[in-house]
């Protein structure tokens, strides 16, 4: 039986870093920020090339073991095999190890990448197909249901794989991140996290996390009681204790502060006439960043 045909054109895919959890969302909630990768990828007769700018330019893999390729040849064998060679070049701005979602967004734009390559990869591979291979590559949903769809999305797993949904956060919403200058491993982040918490600390972050769906959407006046946690955040704090300091002392001012993802990246929910106090607040250790929240996910664009 014949393999897929390939399209001769490179493909630019462009990717929305992402933070997820948001406070009380834990594994659930995820919001696309506007800060991008940027990766073409072309069919080639042979092999396999990778040209790397920007962050990880000195670390990353530059062979299979890359995720971008990782995800591209895991969407090619779901699309029935993979072509003879690659070139890749990989444009990124999203810090490493930050929990901005650099991993999602190197699987999203592979798994993009390769549907977009397949002639006929749309009507094989539809938008749910395609958050059920970036989350079998990922291990969980809520950082690529973001990273595909933009804005803020809910995130689930059932019997028959991941679902999403999405909304448009209101306009008034300003994300404020504060990236140190040191990663910290979400294998890390996640080992410190108890097998069982009391159902009082449970009820109150899931009665938090329903009231910040409104808070996001419709009432930016309550973000800060709605992004209050209990489930995850201080069992982490070990590990990043610059990080929950400054959480706390954002929220002691009334900012609605939330370790991004499993950190040690802060996020602040914010309004936009309160994004100077805020990042007024942090100190020089910190790169603080006002980024807007983006509205449209994973995208095919342009070469020019």
């Amino acid at each position: 039986m014949a393999g897929p045909a390939f399209r001769a054109a490179p493909v630019r895919v462009r990717v929305p870093a992402t933070s997820a959890n948001l406070g009380p969302g834990f594994d659930a909630f995820g919001l696309a920020l506007g800060l991008y990768d940027d990766v073409v990828v072309r069919i080639a007769d042979r092999g396999l090339s990778i040209d790397i700018a920007g962050e990880g330019a000195d670390s990353l893999h530059r062979d299979e073991n890359h995720l971008v390729v990782r995800a591209l040849n895991a969407t090619f064998e779901v699309l029935g095999g993979r072509p003879a060679g690659l070139e890749v070049v990989c444009a990124n701005r999203i810090p490493h190890g930050r929990g901005l979602g650099s991993s999602a967004a190197a699987i999203c734009a592979g798994v993009v990448a390769a549907r977009a390559l397949t002639i006929g990869g749309a009507d094989r591979l539809d938008d749910a197909a395609v958050l059920g291979v970036a989350s079998a590559l990922e291990g969980h949903p809520d950082n690529v249901a973001a990273c595909l769809y933009g804005g803020f999305t809910t995130a689930w797993t059932d019997e028959d794989g991941p679902h999403a949904v999405g909304a448009q956060p209101h306009a008034d919403i300003a994300p404020v991140v504060f990236v140190p200058s040191t990663p910290l491993s979400t294998e890390v982040a996640r080992g410190l996290l108890p097998a069982h918490v009391p159902h009082s600390e449970a009820a109150i972050t899931a009665g938090r996390a329903a009231l910040l769906v409104t808070a996001l959407t419709t009432r930016p006046d309550l973000l800060l009681p709605a992004t209050e946690d209990r489930l995850h955040q201080d069992y982490r704090a070990p590990a990043m204790p610059a990080s929950a300091a400054l959480v706390a002392k954002l929220r002691g001012q009334g900012h609605a502060a939330v370790i991004s993802g499993a950190g040690p990246t802060v996020l602040a929910l914010v309004t936009a006439e309160r994004v100077d106090d805020v990042i007024g607040a942090a100190g020089p250790e910190w790169v603080a960043s006002r980024l807007e929240v983006d509205a449209d996910g994973a995208g095919v664009l342009p070469l020019g």
